[in-house]
């Protein structure tokens, strides 16, 4: 039991806390993985997507699948969720403030 607290007190908050209400450790490895992966999706999304063909898509989002799997193993002892979380809420921000700039400079003209 001390070994697992030990283990648990070198964790990130994000990846303790769903290890902690999660009822076994597969179960919470798994939701911190699509925890990983929706977030990224979203990073990915707001800050590098452009418009592409439906395949091209679907291979970005296999290779981001294959991507978040290093990911979730760095997140037990790295702030990788928080970091993407940060991440995903600075492009939110600038997107809405690059949308009412665009709104502004239109209706200037």
């Amino acid at each position: 039991m001390a070994e697992q607290q030990f283990v648990y007190d070198k964790m990130y908050p994000v990846a303790r806390w769903l290890y902690e209400i999660l009822p076994n450790y597969d179960v919470a490895g798994y939701a911190l993985y699509l925890v990983i992966f929706l977030l990224s999706a979203v990073v990915y999304k707001l800050g590098f997507a452009k418009k592409l063909r439906v395949g091209q898509n679907i291979v970005i989002y296999i290779f981001l699948l294959i991507g978040c799997i290093m990911l979730t193993f760095l997140a037990f002892f790295l702030p990788i969720v928080e970091g993407l979380i940060i991440a995903a809420m600075i492009l939110i921000l600038y997107k809405i403030r690059l949308h009412n700039e665009k709104k502004r400079s239109a209706s200037a003209s």
